[in-house]
């Protein structure tokens, strides 16, 4: 496959990871995508939502990048948790805090559902820290199942998801 854009994944981080904080586990992260032939083109400043479903817990650091690959959907799969590993991320409890989190929002509005890959992510629709940094960068984005604009989606967010959901710098 020829590579092309258009693909969004999803950052995000609760907990440190070897003594850097989120903010500096999410560059290193895309960093670690580059070398592995998963290019960012775009990416969306750092955004900080309440943990959940437990806001005691830390408060996550979000980014969305659009990157550039020339591998498949489920390649492409396999790359964000291998970097995901590679940064101590162990799945355990769902929802729990984690080092690092990447999830694949979009491959070039591809719709499919395998035992391992959902797209587009079945619940990057709903979610603030996900619809608010990809508009940052994607602001034409359109949900390849229900044809929603983002500017439509993020209007049907409860208003305190969105006031949670900050810029951070």
């Amino acid at each position: 496959m020829k590579e092309a854009a258009n693909i969004y994944v999803a950052l995000g981080a609760n907990l440190p990871f070897r003594g850097r904080s989120p903010q500096e586990t999410l560059p290193d992260a895309l960093q670690q995508l580059a070398e592995r032939g998963v290019s960012p083109v775009a990416v969306s400043g750092l955004w900080t939502s309440p943990a959940w479903p437990d806001p005691a817990k830390p408060a996550y650091v979000n980014a969305v990048a659009e990157v550039r690959t020339a591998l498949e959907a489920e390649a492409l799969l396999h790359v964000l948790l291998e970097v995901e590993s590679r940064f101590g991320r162990r799945r355990g409890e769902r929802w729990d805090s984690r080092t690092l989190d990447l999830d694949l929002i979009d491959y070039h509005g591809l719709v499919m559902e395998t035992p391992a890959l959902t797209l587009p992510h079945p619940r990057a629709g709903e979610r603030a820290f996900v619809l608010l940094p990809l508009a940052e960068i994607a602001p034409h984005w359109v949900h390849p199942v229900s044809g929603t604009a983002i500017s439509d989606l993020i209007s049907r967010l409860p208003a305190d998801a969105i006031d949670q959901t900050h810029r951070s710098g």
